[in-house]
């Protein structure tokens, strides 16, 4: 028996101009089948890799976020966003980003994902989960579309790492990182923590060549929408000509048989990625292996030490 079909929303949107995100993620969201109830508590998590990044391009763009945030308000959500960086915390990553200055007009709540909740994955795994990410109605995955230079692409579903706490995510890319499928198979999981959680992606500037922080811009001038994390990177893979057979997550989604894999599974109810394709966009050559090395984990730690006495 066939699964139910996906729609997965994608429109153009060629630029961060208020009125063009405003009109582009209405469509998208509305188009996805998305409704949401007055009163709820919403999780917007952006990707805020860290504060460093050139021109801020591996961050989800602070206009983007605003919008999303502004619709969500308009819709009756009590808003909050939050995420929890690679290096530093999410307020300083958004302050150095214009995040913060973007969203000082709306009615938002930014938090740190500071305490983790312990919680056992399908894959065998323990991981902390912020608390912050659990204890809300509606997490909503707000990811940008880069390169990706140890998991060849960094989509809609990686982006929901952002919800295991500060330095812990190095710790299981150390251990993890090359041992058979152990890492992919623990990224693959984490959307099963936030049943109905809703996905909108910032592809309207991507990142190419290098990632996931020192790429460089790409004109790709999209935003999709879906309630499946899955086939938004499979319509991804097509539009940017990215081989999936080269991410290890797409194969390791292909492997437990996901229908957000199968084509014939998913919808298009605005634009087909083959109207959106484009034939540049470049991807890493060489992937580098996924494990930390211990050096890098302790600078990250420093990092965030310092992170939270800047906060205070």
């Amino acid at each position: 028996m066939r699964e139910k079909r996906i729609p997965v929303a994608l429109a153009s949107c060629l630029d961060y101009q208020a009125v063009h995100l405003a009109d582009a993620v209405d469509r998208v969201v509305s188009s996805a089948g998305f409704r949401l109830s007055r009163g709820s508590v919403v999780l917007l998590k952006p990707n805020l890799v860290a504060a460093g990044s050139t021109n801020h391009l591996a961050c989800t763009s602070a206009h983007f976020v605003a919008a999303v945030a502004q619709w969500f308000l308009d819709h009756g959500a009590k808003v909050r966003v939050g995420d929890s960086p690679a290096f530093g915390s999410a307020r300083m990553v958004m302050k150095a980003t214009g995040m913060t200055e973007a969203l000082s007009h709306l009615d938002v709540k930014v938090v740190n994902f500071s305490r983790g909740i312990k919680t056992a994955l399908p894959c065998g795994f323990s991981v902390p989960i912020a608390a912050e990410a659990l204890d809300c109605d509606l997490l909503i995955n707000l990811p940008k579309v880069k390169a990706h230079s140890q998991l060849y692409v960094s989509l809609a579903v990686k982006n929901y790492f952002g919800v295991v706490c500060g330095w812990r995510k190095a710790l299981h890319h150390a251990v993890h990182g090359d041992i058979g499928n152990r890492f992919e198979s623990l990224l693959a999981d984490l959307p099963e923590l936030f049943p109905g959680s809703f996905t909108i992606v910032d592809g309207i500037t991507a990142m190419h060549k290098a990632g996931p922080m020192r790429g460089e811009p790409y004109p790709l001038g999209i935003v999709g929408a879906t309630f499946d994390p899955v086939a938004l990177d499979t319509a991804l893979l097509e539009i940017i000509g990215a081989d999936p057979e080269r991410s290890i997550l797409m194969q390791e989604h292909i492997r437990r048989g996901l229908p957000g894999t199968d084509l014939e599974n998913i919808t298009y109810p605005l634009r087909r990625p083959p109207e959106l394709t484009v034939d540049d966009f470049q991807l890493p050559d060489t992937l580098k292996p996924v494990t930390f090395h211990p050096l890098r984990m302790a600078v990250s730690g420093c990092r965030r030490i310092v992170a939270g006495f800047n906060d205070r």
